[in-house]
């Protein structure tokens, strides 16, 4: 008689099946990268059979497109919230943890804490969101989310699943950036004649300064570090430290 003891399984529905399969698959791809997504890695990480995993994604390229978008969601809802209240940095709506690498919400939400400081921000107006955007946008916290989307954007390239997925999440993430800056326009905090224009100019240089997530050693300058900010802060008319009320 075997002495080893059998896990007992559990049967779940399809919907929280799959919704297990994609944050675990999320989680790897935050912490190790999009190249070591495959059916077998995360059919190991939730202890199933790698077929389990091909009857939801019978193509890795759709689970790798699913994981980014997955991760990369989570970051925008904990960077810039819908409405004016923001979750907990390591809330989720769902968190799955796994084997080796804990939830992507869980991943995410490092990623997007940056502190006390952010978390104690006065959120209520739209110069109050923004600021603790950038809070939580800046330093090695934010480095992860930086790094992935690296990882997808050259991926990408090759990968047309995963290409559309990015677009869709750029798309996502200019649209929330510009509903803040088109609330503090219209309510008089903000004055740009172009609000589209500039949350695009904010995420290209936000871009910019986390191109270099991989190697930086962080030794750059505060003009530096502060360059997406000074750039809202000029185009939307603000002083000199508006978004960072802790400077």
């Amino acid at each position: 008689m075997s002495s080893s003891v059998q896990r007992k399984r559990i049967r779940k529905s399809p919907e929280a099946r799959r919704a297990e399969i994609v944050e675990t698959a999320a989680a790897v791809a935050l912490a190790e990268g999009l190249e070591c997504l495959t059916l077998r890695r995360i059919a190991d990480e939730l202890d199933v059979r790698p077929g389990l995993i091909s009857h939801y994604f019978p193509s890795v390229e759709d689970l790798v497109a699913e994981a980014f978008g997955t991760a990369a969601g989570a970051e925008l809802e904990i960077l810039l919230p819908v409405g004016a209240q923001a979750p907990p940095a390591t809330a989720t709506a769902t968190p799955t943890p796994t084997a080796a690498t804990g939830s992507a919400g869980e991943a995410a939400g490092s990623a997007g804490a940056a502190g006390p400081a952010a978390a104690d921000m006065d959120v209520s107006s739209p110069t109050g969101r923004l600021a603790r955007f950038f809070a939580r946008t800046s330093g090695e916290a934010y480095d992860a989310i930086s790094r992935l989307w690296i990882n997808a954007r050259h991926l990408s390239r090759y990968r047309p699943p995963l290409r559309d997925r990015v677009a869709e999440q750029e798309a996502a993430w200019r649209g929330r950036l510009e509903e803040v800056i088109r609330e503090g326009v219209e309510c008089g905090e903000f004055r740009t004649k172009e609000p589209h224009v500039t949350a695009i100019q904010i995420l290209v240089v936000l871009d910019g300064l986390g191109a270099h997530a991989n190697t930086e050693d962080r030794g750059r300058p505060e003009a530096v570090t502060r360059m997406a900010v000074t750039t809202a802060e000029r185009e939307l008319g603000l002083p000199h430290g508006a978004l960072t009320p802790d400077a």
